[in-house]
C-alpha cells in the first residue's frame, strides 16, 4: 500500500520530470539501464541540500541487441542528463569506482563540471577494494588533482594507515549458516579460494601500496566514507557497508550503500549488491525499513557466465522477502537486471509476490511512463 505523500510527482525542471517522494525527500532518477545505457544515477533533494548519486555511464554490453551507434548515442544522453542534474546538486556520492557509477575527466567533455565545486563523497580507494578499481581510482583522483587543484596524485600520497583489514565474511552469520544442500561442497571451495583471495588482496596491495587521503582541490572536497554518516542541516546521510558488488568474496569488489534521512522519512540505495545476493544484506533492508527503496537486480545476462542458479535464486528469494517486509511502494529495481531483455521472465516470481502484495516494482522508465529499452528491443520497437 502507497504511504501517504509518497508516488510519482511532476517536478518539471530537470531532463527527467518525475520524483518519488517521502516527506522532505525526493527523488529524481537521472538515468537507469532501463533507459538503454549502463546508469544508476539519481538526484537526492532534502530541505538542506542536494545530492547526486553515481553520475556514471556505459555503453550496453556487446551481446545487448542494438546497433553499437545507438549504444553510444544513449550513453552519451546518459551523460548529458547526468551533467544538467549536477548543476543542481551540492554534493555528489560515487560507490565505486565502475564507470557506469562515476566518469573519468577524459570520458566526456562536461565530466569536469559534474565535480567542481562540489563535496565528493567517495568510496574509500585504499581499502575495501579489488586491484582493478585501485587503478581507476588513482586515476581519477591523479585527474582530478591535476584539472582542480594544480597538483599531481604523487604529491598527496601517504603510507597506508591500516595493515589488518578484517574478513567481512565473518559477520555474514545469515548466509553462512544457510544449508544448501547439493551445493554446499562446492561453495565451501568457492568461499576458501575467496578466503585466499581476499587475504592476498589485503596483505598485498592495501597493506603496503600508497594511499589517498581525502583531497581539497580549490572549491572540490573529496571525502572518502565507507561506514560513516554525514548530517547537512537536519538531513542525515549514512554510508553502509563495504558491502560485496554481489556474492561473497565477488572478484568484482566492494561498494557502499546510501541511506539518507530526514524527518522521519528514509531513503535506501542499495548499490551494487546484485539483488541483494546475500541473505545478510537482505535482512539489513528489511530493518532499515526504508519509504523509498532503490534495488540494483541480478545480473541475469551473466547467468551461466559470472551468475549461477543458485545465487539467482538467493537474489529471488532476498528480494521476494524485501517486498514483503518493507513498506516501500513502489520499489525501483532497475541497473543490472535491464540488460537483459528477458529479465521479467527470469524473475517473475518477483512481480508475482509483489503483485500479491498490493505492490508496484518498477524499472526507472516504467516510473517516467515509458517502456523499458530491453523490452522494447525484445518486441521489436527499436532497430
Amino acid at each position: 500500500m502507497i504511504r501517504p505523500g509518497h508516488g510519482p510527482v511532476e517536478a518539471g525542471d530537470m531532463p527527467f520530470p518525475v520524483l518519488l517522494r517521502a516527506g522532505g525527500i525526493s527523488v529524481q532518477p537521472v538515468w537507469f539501464d532501463s533507459l538503454g545505457a549502463k546508469s544508476s544515477s539519481f538526484l537526492v533533494r532534502t530541505p538542506d541540500t542536494s545530492i547526486l548519486v553515481d553520475p556514471g555511464a556505459a555503453a550496453m554490453q556487446p551481446s545487448f541487441p542494438l546497433p553499437g551507434e545507438v549504444k553510444e548515442e544513449l550513453r552519451l544522453r546518459a551523460l548529458e542528463a547526468i551533467g544538467a542534474a549536477s548543476r543542481k546538486a551540492d554534493y555528489v556520492v560515487i560507490t565505486h569506482y565502475h564507470y557506469d557509477h562515476h566518469v573519468r575527466l577524459d570520458q566526456w567533455e562536461g565530466a569536469r563540471a559534474i565535480y567542481e565545486g562540489k563535496v565528493i563523497w567517495a568510496k574509500d580507494p585504499n581499502s575495501y577494494i579489488n586491484k582493478s578499481q585501485w587503478g581507476r581510482a588513482r586515476l581519477f583522483y591523479g585527474q582530478l588533482c591535476g584539472e582542480l587543484g594544480g597538483l599531481s596524485l604523487e604529491e598527496v600520497l601517504e603510507e597506508p594507515r591500516r595493515r589488518e583489514f578484517e574478513d567481512p565474511v565473518a559477520r555474514l552469520e545469515l548466509a553462512r549458516a544457510r544449508d544448501f544442500g547439493d551445493y554446499g561442497a562446492r561453495r565451501e571451495e568457492l568461499l576458501s579460494r575467496g578466503r585466499k583471495w581476499f587475504e592476498k588482496l589485503s596483505r598485498d596491495l592495501w597493506a603496503r601500496g600508497p594511499w589517498i587521503p581525502d583531497l581539497e582541490l580549490g572549491r572540490t572536497r573529496v571525502e572518502f566514507v565507507d561506514g560513516r554518516e554525514r548530517e547537512v542541516g537536519h538531513t542525515l546521510v549514512r554510508f553502509p557497508g563495504p558491502f560485496f558488488h554481489g556474492v561473497e568474496y565477488d572478484r568484482v569488489g566492494w561498494v557502499f550503500s546510501l541511506v539518507v534521512e530526514v524527518g522521519g522519512a528514509k531513503l535506501l540505495y542499495s548499490s551494487d549488491l546484485q539483488g541483494p545476493v546475500i541473505e545478510d544484506y537482505a535482512e539489513w533492508i528489511i530493518s532499515e525499513d526504508p519509504d523509498i527503496l532503490i534495488l540494483d537486480g541480478p545480473p541475469t545476462y551473466l547467468l551461466g557466465y559470472m551468475l549461477n542458479r543458485v545465487n539467482l535464486s538467493r537474489a529471488v528469494e532476498n528480494i521476494c522477502r524485501i517486498i514483503r517486509s518493507v513498506g516501500a511502494d513502489p520499489i525501483i529495481l532497475d541497473h543490472h537486471l535491464l540488460r537483459d531483455p528477458r529479465y521479467a521472465r527470469r524473475l517473475a516470481q518477483v512481480y508475482e509476490v509483489a503483485r500479491g502484495a498490493g505492490k508496484k516494482v518498477l524499472t526507472a522508465a516504467e516510473l517516467m511512463g515509458e517502456e523499458p529499452v530491453a523490452l522494447r528491443v525484445a518486441s521489436g520497437k527499436m532497430p
